[in-house]
């Protein structure tokens, strides 16, 4: 039993890395996606029965389906959910398949620890489950079904405004590019004016934000590798996806800010199955650390 669960957990890990794999190598990036020709805004995928909003791979998986679907939400359902909710899916349609990771102390080890006075072992697991966009669903209620008027870009300028103020991060507008310095841990961005569209200075403010959260003083994550490392691509590209889910989360579309490291992404990705699943996990952590941050200041307003 416990090779086939193992075997098991690695086929999905294969699975979801080479589906990305395929979409890297075609050039497209799973979190930059081309929401214009979506027929929903971009926002982040969420439970529509429990309200919460997925996260890690899970959010790639499903803002793929949504493009793929051409659905008009990202508001996901399981099949019971559906039912409990007073609808159904509709018949002849395919479900998406998300992962939820978590571990576990088995209570024998927790008793051997404690005999043996020592911190217990935990035990990784990885649990598949199927779900459905609302928009497969039939009978569901109008509040779950309803599409919602997202803001523009330009309105959700504030929010980037409010969370850049309100870190504590030392922010700097000067030079002509942008970067996270971690020895010096600051942040410095070209003044706005260097860029063609305004909405893509805070997109950059976030991207280099997303490296800032790294720092060994918050979410502690590995920035010791040069330029060119295999450590500096899976930092990259933790960063990549951290300003994309932050955009998302405040309704701006995504954007890519270092296309040209396609290739060092793949071949980090080629050489751990489990390298996407880690930095989407991480890039997760560091938007959620970002976004507390203009959820702050808009209570502290109140």
């Amino acid at each position: 039993m416990k090779n086939g669960t193992e075997n098991h957990r690695q086929s999905l890990y294969a699975e979801v890395t080479s589906r990305v794999i395929a979409e890297l190598e075609a050039g497209r990036l799973p979190w930059v996606q081309p929401w214009d020709s979506a027929a929903c805004g971009c926002t982040m995928p969420h439970n529509a029965g429990t309200g919460r909003r997925y996260s890690g791979i899970n959010v790639l998986i499903l803002w793929a389906a949504v493009i793929q679907g051409g659905y008009s939400s990202q508001r996901w359902l399981t099949y019971r959910q559906a039912q409990a909710a007073g609808g159904n899916v509709r018949r002849g349609e395919r479900g998406t398949v998300v992962c939820y990771a978590d571990r576990f102390t088995p209570k024998a080890e927790e008793a051997r620890a404690q005999d043996e006075d020592r911190d217990a072992r935990q035990i990784a697991f990885l649990k598949r489950f199927t779900v459905f966009n609302v928009d497969q669903c039939e009978g569901l209620p109008e509040a779950l079904t309803s599409v919602p008027d997202l803001p523009a870009d330009v309105d959700m300028i504030p929010s980037v405004q409010a969370l850049i103020r309100t870190s504590g991060a030392d922010f700097r507008i000067e030079g002509g590019e942008a970067y996270y310095s971690p020895g010096a841990d600051f942040v410095a961005v070209p003044p706005p004016a260097a860029f063609a569209e305004r909405i893509n200075w805070y997109r950059t403010a976030l991207h280099e934000l997303g490296h800032w959260t790294g720092h060994s003083s918050r979410l502690d994550r590995n920035q010791t590798g040069a330029f060119g490392s295999a450590d500096y691509a899976r930092e990259e590209l933790v960063a990549e996806m951290a300003s994309a889910f932050a955009c998302a989360s405040l309704s701006i579309q995504p954007t890519v800010r270092h296309a040209d490291y396609i290739g060092s992404w793949l071949a980090v990705l080629r050489e751990n199955e489990r390298a996407i699943f880690r930095a989407a996990s991480a890039a997760s952590k560091a938007a959620d650390y970002l976004l507390q941050f203009a959820q702050g200041d808009e209570e502290a307003g109140q």
